[in-house]
């Protein structure tokens, strides 16, 4: 007979199902009158925000929101979306995060593949929502966010509700509820669409909670830290810093727009001392002209993800203050699963060799079970020697759910107990992954994937266009821009101009070429377009 499991059973005593939400509440009961959200402005306490946060959760199931019902927002970094991370979920709802950048028909198939009921949308965005809204044939409840420090008077109501008005019909000693299992869907977020339509991915409340705990610790973040939100809320939920930064007791500046004047200006007015950003925005602070940068009054930590950094911009961040720390992640994890994690025996070694390393994305964080580089045949670990290529599988309790409504695809995303990440990578001696190429020929532009095979299928609707081939050209400010090669139809010229200004009527800005080369294609014998020479001649 085992004792250690007769008779003692999981009870409401001694096991709760995990959940970010508690963060929130213990935040207000022990630091009511700290201040937690700032906005220009707008400034909250921890009281304020849950308060406010119970409202709005209370608002929603007045109007017949419950659970598993999806709440979308559509929204810039304010104070409104930071508040959906807690409102939405204690309603026992589901918080779906749109990207502020897509064009009409992608916001149109997510609002109608989520099944959402609510839209929470900046009056900004007015125009492709309401190109999207036409093309919806359910009754989705609209709410404007009328956002004061932005100016909006010119700009049309999409909603009959907005957003304080509503919350002011909630009320604020609503008896929400926490989950009953931690296996129950807190997000979804939206990839990119690499492949096609964008795929759901579902987090549940468990894997928040553990990204949370686990970033504060790979990062070494302090209680009562400044962090600016610079990567936006809906991204990853924000790489989970919604949840993680009221754990902390840590004060939440809200950052509207990139602006790298403004940056600065935060960063000396309120001390901050974190924040994340892709690539493209280390670029943008270290490029800024002298007039917009201040001279930092501590050390300022950052986290940078997307597109691999080059080594220079390390040299360049330390020179003005800043120390950076490189992460690696996917939407499917939650955001970040390793870090560029550093040795002090690597001090010794010169400027140069250190930034090769901190290039690296590194190894998994405390709370990740396995980062692997794997044969995807074989499924057999390659060789630790920095030059056989693999692919990044990773296990854990911070991989999602699953996509939603595609069983097809989650079955093959997990295939054989791992998550296949889709990124090549290679393995360092000392256990460091170093990421190589792309299996699936993803563009990561300014931190947003683009497919090359949408820009394909754009481009090949034109009548003078045979066969489009889209690859990532290396680019100073984005990492990344597409670059698409064409064989025309005979006898039908066009010009590089006329294919960019055809991709800008259906595609969002960021998707369309910023290059456009006319050849003939290099192909194998079998008809497949030879991407690999094509990235080379870029």
């Amino acid at each position: 007979m085992n004792h250690y499991e007769t008779n003692l059973d999981k009870n409401k005593a001694n096991y709760v199902p995990l959940t970010p939400l508690t963060f929130l509440k213990r935040a207000m009961e022990i630091y009511p009158n700290y201040e937690a959200i700032i906005y220009e402005d707008r400034k909250y306490t921890w009281n304020d925000v849950y308060k406010r946060a119970v409202k709005f959760a209370s608002a929603l199931s007045k109007i017949g929101i419950k659970k598993g019902d999806t709440v979308s927002f559509l929204a810039f970094n304010t104070p409104e979306i930071f508040e959906g991370h807690y409102s939405v979920p204690m309603a026992g709802a589901v918080l779906n995060t749109i990207n502020i950048r897509l064009d009409a028909n992608t916001i149109s198939y997510i609002l109608d593949h989520s099944d959402a009921k609510v839209l929470v949308v900046d009056r900004q965005l007015h125009g492709e929502v309401k190109k999207a809204l036409k093309t919806i044939n359910k009754k989705i409840i609209i709410i404007d966010i009328d956002d004061k420090n932005a100016d909006q008077s010119k700009l049309e109501k999409i909603g009959d509700l907005e957003y304080e008005s509503f919350l002011n019909t909630g009320d604020e000693n609503f008896d929400w509820q926490m989950p009953e299992d931690e296996w129950q869907a807190i997000s979804l977020s939206y990839t990119s669409g690499t492949t096609g339509n964008p795929k759901g991915v579902v987090y549940h409340h468990r894997g928040a909670y553990l990204m949370s705990t686990g970033s504060s610790v790979a990062w070494n973040m302090p209680n009562r830290l400044n962090f600016l939100t610079v990567v936006p809320m809906f991204h990853c939920n924000g790489w989970c810093y919604p949840w993680t930064v009221p754990m902390l007791n840590g004060r939440t500046i809200c950052l509207r727009n990139i602006d790298i004047k403004k940056i600065f200006e935060l960063i000396d007015k309120y001390e901050v001392t974190h924040f994340g950003g892709a690539p493209i925005v280390l670029n943008m602070i270290t490029g800024a002209p002298e007039s917009d940068k201040k001279k930092l009054k501590q050390k300022v930590y950052v986290l940078t993800a997307g597109a691999p950094p080059p080594s220079i911009i390390f040299k360049k961040m330390r020179a003005l203050g800043f120390e950076v720390m490189h992460v690696y992640g996917l939407t499917e994890t939650y955001g970040h699963v390793t870090q560029c994690a550093w040795n002090d025996e690597w001090n010794n070694f010169d400027e140069e060799k250190q930034n090769e390393i901190k290039a690296r994305q590194g190894v998994r964080y405390p709370n990740t079970e396995g980062v692997v580089v794997l044969d995807p045949e074989t499924m057999k670990e390659v060789p630790k020697d920095g030059k056989t290529i693999g692919e990044i599988m990773i296990r854990g309790n911070v991989v999602m759910k699953g996509y939603f409504k595609d069983k097809d695809a989650t079955d093959k995303a997990m295939k054989d107990g791992w998550f296949h990440s889709g990124d090549l990578a290679v393995m360092h001696p000392d256990g460091y992954v170093k990421i190589q190429d792309r299996s699936k020929d993803i563009i990561i532009s300014g931190g947003e994937n683009i497919s090359s095979i949408e820009i394909e299928n754009t481009l090949s609707k034109h009548p003078s266009v045979s066969i489009a081939a889209v690859v990532a050209k290396p680019d100073e400010k984005w990492g990344e821009v597409p670059c698409a090669f064409i064989e025309m139809v005979k006898d039908k010229p066009v010009s590089e101009k006329e294919l960019i200004d055809f991709c800008k009527e259906t595609l969002a800005g960021f998707k369309v070429p910023k290059k456009v080369v006319f050849c003939d294609l290099p192909k194998t014998s079998t008809g497949k377009i030879q991407k690999f020479e094509l990235r080379k001649q870029v």
